[in-house]
């Protein structure tokens, strides 16, 4: 079976994701298709070998609609012949893109392939698509349908995580993606995004609060105790019912931030890369996907990941870094705990709470964050992870070369 080395890794600074964000007048399909043309003209890419590429959206509607990695595709000035497909596991759906790029390479499907991702926050608002899990009574009720900050919630409570905790999160995520930033960590995977006439929009995440303080934060009041009050906190204790209060400790200072952006991962065979003059930075060990409890929905991440290190016959401590989504603060420390990781190994430039989440593009660009900080301090390792909705989560293994 072949292998599936990881070529190149790009992606877009991360804009607000509201109407005056920078990013807000870019179209989705811009951002995809800036980010495949840096693919193509930072490698010298000949664009006929590019067997497919596979775009996470999670809201794919409107702009973001009807198929938009093929339409990204054409719009980049791709080869013709290279074919594209939108996927959706909610926050894993970058990641997963990847994955089923790489799978395709080591099926022998695909000598190179692109997996990457694309939301834009701003103009397609999440849960535009609807869905019947949150929707549908049926699922609603049998599911215990609750909304993600409620889990999040629940997981602090259960775990006797006090809202200190999660703001000192909060606040040294903040720290270290300032400290990335200054120290130009980021800089080989940015692609600045232009507009129409060619101008620079936007060439840094302008999402970032790095004076965050946990005092300041304290002032923030928590964003789901209403709603949990209202309806939602009965219906998780169902699920929990050793649960008799649930602590409300997520607000918008320590939760993934709502932002645009896009990214990308160039993905092929050692002779595909070989016949075209492209050195691999890496393989990808393997992947894997995971359901969990739809109710606390947010835990998959140490499940998944302990999955795909049996698989490869490998603990914990066997990897060098780890990247998990910072969906909400709790997500990560209930991981960190579970696994044993120490909190140097984890998001070490950063993540989602200082930077921001753009749902379908955020998998490929953390595996590219990581990527790159394997590269800096040449570790050999690293395990990257997202939680999803209705309880899932998908992991990646790479390995630097």
């Amino acid at each position: 079976m072949p292998e599936a080395y990881i070529f190149d890794a790009v992606r877009t600074p991360r804009g607000r994701g509201k109407p005056d964000g920078s990013l807000h007048h870019i179209t989705p399909l811009s951002l995809s298709a800036q980010v495949l043309a840096a693919l193509r003209d930072r490698n010298g890419l000949d664009t006929s070998f590019v067997d497919d590429v596979v775009l996470g959206c999670v809201s794919p509607v409107g702009d973001q609609g009807a198929d938009i990695a093929r339409t990204a595709v054409l719009m980049a000035d791709y080869a013709e012949s290279v074919s594209g497909i939108q996927v959706h596991r909610y926050c894993a759906s970058g990641l997963d893109a990847v994955n089923i790029a790489a799978a395709k390479v080591m099926a022998g499907e695909a000598r190179l392939a692109i997996g990457g991702g694309v939301e834009s926050m701003s103009r397609i608002p999440i849960n535009s698509d609807g869905g019947a899990w949150p929707i549908d009574p049926d699922s609603a009720l049998k599911n215990y349908f609750v909304p993600q900050g409620i889990s999040a919630d629940l997981i602090a409570t259960l775990d006797g995580f006090s809202r200190t905790d999660v703001d000192a999160y909060a606040v040294e995520s903040q720290r270290r993606a300032a400290r990335a930033w200054q120290e130009g960590r980021f800089a080989r995977s940015i692609v600045p995004v232009r507009d129409q006439a060619g101008n620079i929009a936007l060439s840094h995440d302008e999402h970032m609060r790095p004076d965050a303080s946990i005092g300041g934060l304290a002032g923030l009041k928590p964003a789901f105790q209403v709603p949990g009050e209202a309806a939602f906190d009965a219906i998780a204790i169902q699920r929990y019912p050793q649960v008799e209060q649930i602590e409300h400790v997520h607000h918008a200072g320590n939760s993934s931030g709502i932002v645009d952006g896009a990214s990308g991962v160039l993905i092929g065979t050692k002779e595909a890369g070989a016949a075209l003059g492209l050195k691999p930075r890496a393989r990808i060990r393997g992947g894997a996907s995971i359901g969990s409890e739809p109710t606390i929905m947010l835990t998959a991440p140490a499940t998944v990941s302990r999955k795909l290190l049996h698989r490869l016959g490998m603990v914990p401590g066997d990897i060098d870094l780890y990247e998990l989504n910072e969906a909400f603060a709790a997500v990560v420390l209930r991981m960190m705990a579970a696994l044993s990781i120490p909190h140097d190994k984890m998001n070490v430039n950063g993540g989602a709470i200082a930077m921001g989440h753009p749902l379908g593009a955020t998998g490929a660009m953390i595996l590219g964050t990581v990527l790159d900080e394997l590269e800096r301090t040449g570790k050999g390792t690293a395990l990257i992870t997202l939680c999803a909705g209705a309880g899932q989560g998908a992991a990646t293994l790479i390995e630097r070369v």
